[in-house]
């Protein structure tokens, strides 16, 4: 059954993150249903005509009928309802074109707008939450606690959880916090987990073998600022260095060279055994098929227990191991699960050189890479994500009808 979508993302198309957690599912869903798709792109991304004309031309191609906004981020809060109401505006208009049945929003922002979608056209609301959002910025130090911002967006959250249809939650752990909310007791809506996913067949095992003859490297993937502590990744690096002469570490990552450098420096990193470069998403895999073994670390504050790291699922696609901490959405049940990461709860030095240990042998086990790639199409899988997504849609649609009759 074909079911008309209207999917709201304030993430844009243009960005990395648009890149792999939006297109990716979208296109997927637009095999099966008629998926129109509003983002906020950014000024300086819709300057790249090229580039925005060859995404219009592979959405169009996909089927996806795609329109967007543009993103303003000043003066702050006023910017931020501004673009609020153009996308109350734009969506109404879309799914009332679209007919559509059910609005998919994409965290918090778009979630409200959705409720303005819903009110006006009778289409059911999916609040994908991707995180508990407004933690997130006081955890990361952007807002403070109480502050009448905070104040503002967790009466949004509220607002959200106990208007939507069903919620999306990336993990287990995340719905164990919000199920304890005293408001949501008896008036929790549906449920489901569907966690980062990755596209397996962009994100798979290279046929040769990265090590024979190589020595041992480490690899790091993506941001190392914000929530990323990559101070501690640094301090691992040189403990590796320090009992691996023939170890190296690969980083891929964009436009934080300068930083990532410095950091490792401080740490006493041997930079000549370092490399680190920018490559285009569609060539991450490969040099992830160069690496033994991934690290990264994240803030294990009280937010990150609703979210799930992209990179976990693509080490994973691609026959890796990681090294990680715990405290972070359903990491440390995962790896205990299947048997593909170390991870730590203290970052002294001890602990960090016994998880090192732990990970240089976890790679050398004889079927580590078919371990994790199993690990990834179970729980990981692009695929996977898209027929649990297409499930709620079913579900939602059948009910509206059901409304309707």
């Amino acid at each position: 059954m074909s079911i008309s979508i209207l999917y709201l993302s304030y993430t844009g198309l243009l960005d990395p993150l648009g890149q792999s957690q939006v297109l990716q599912y979208v296109v997927g869903l637009a095999r099966q249903h008629r998926m129109t798709l509003l983002t906020f792109e950014k000024p300086e991304a819709l300057g790249d005509t090229a580039r925005v004309n060859a995404l219009a031309e592979e959405c169009r191609e996909a089927g996806v009928d795609w329109h967007y906004l543009t993103y303003h981020n000043r003066p702050n809060i006023p910017a931020t309802f501004y673009d609020i109401a153009m996308g109350i505006r734009k969506g109404i208009r879309l799914a009332r074109h679209a007919d559509a049945q059910v609005v998919h929003c994409r965290s918090y922002l778009a979630g409200l707008m959705g409720l303005a979608v819903k009110r006006a056209t009778g289409a059911r609301h999916i609040f994908d939450m991707r995180g508990f959002w407004a933690d997130e910025r006081v955890d990361g130090g952007i807002w403070q606690r109480d502050s009448l911002k905070h104040r503002l967006f967790k009466g949004i959250e509220r607002r959200l959880f106990l208007n939507t249809d069903h919620i999306v939650s990336l993990t287990r752990a995340g719905v164990r916090e919000f199920s304890a909310f005293d408001y949501l007791q008896g008036r929790l809506p549906p449920v489901s987990v569907i966690p980062t996913c990755t596209n397996l067949e962009m994100f798979s095992p290279l046929n040769s073998s990265n090590s024979e003859g190589a020595g041992f490297t480490l690899g790091y993937v993506g941001s190392a600022g914000s929530w990323y502590m990559f101070d501690d990744v640094a301090r691992a690096i040189r403990l590796l260095f320090d009992t691996r002469p023939d170890a190296r570490l690969l980083v891929i990552n964009k436009g934080g060279h300068d930083a990532i450098r410095t950091q490792l420096t401080a740490a006493g990193v041997d930079l000549s055994r370092v490399e680190i470069k920018a490559v285009p998403f569609d060539r991450v895999s490969d040099e992830i098929g160069h690496m033994d073994a991934g690290i990264f670390f994240i803030k294990p504050v009280w937010s990150k227990r609703a979210s799930c790291p992209t990179r976990m699922g693509e080490f994973l696609a691609c026959g890796k191991p990681c090294l990680t901490n715990g405290g972070v959405g359903d990491v440390e049940e995962d790896f205990r699960e299947t048997g593909t990461g170390v991870a730590i709860t203290n970052m002294t030095e001890e602990s960090l050189r016994h998880a090192i240990e732990r990970l240089v042998a976890l790679s050398a086990e004889e079927d580590i890479a078919k371990r994790c790639r199993t690990a990834a199409e179970e729980r990981f899988s692009l695929l996977g994500g898209v027929k649990r997504y297409a499930a709620i849609y079913a579900s939602l649609a059948g009910d509206n009808a059901k409304g309707m009759a």
